[in-house]
């Protein structure tokens, strides 16, 4: 078995769901992960880019900003890791992901010991 992660790529400018769009999306990622409860080995949604804070080492000295890191249309929304067979179960998996999420779902295996 292969961990692979796959993230959910959300357009944060496009029009967000509204009146009864959003419980139907829930519905079908609920239904979704429901359908891949056993092969999950973690997963979540994020909240919108603008809550991030940014850490990083500039000459030895930590530096905190707020915001995304990278200043892009696109941004993570959520993930999962999963556990599965191989690449091609991973992209069926996400091939039912990008329905239920209404977004890409971009599928990447962890480094091999």
């Amino acid at each position: 078995m292969s961990q692979y992660l796959l993230t959910v790529h959300h357009d944060y400018y496009q029009d967000v769901p509204s009146g009864r769009e959003i419980p139907e999306l829930y519905d079908a990622v609920s239904k979704f992960n429901e359908s891949i409860a056993d092969k999950i080995v973690f997963g979540g949604g994020l909240e919108a880019p603008h809550t991030a804070t940014v850490v990083a080492n500039h000459d030895g000295q930590t530096v905190v900003t707020d915001g995304p890191y990278a200043e892009t249309k696109e941004a993570v929304g959520g993930f999962w890791v999963v556990e599965v067979p191989d690449l091609d179960a991973a992209i069926e998996m996400a091939s039912r992901a990008t329905v239920a999420c209404r977004a890409p779902i971009e599928v990447r295996p962890f480094e091999s010991e």
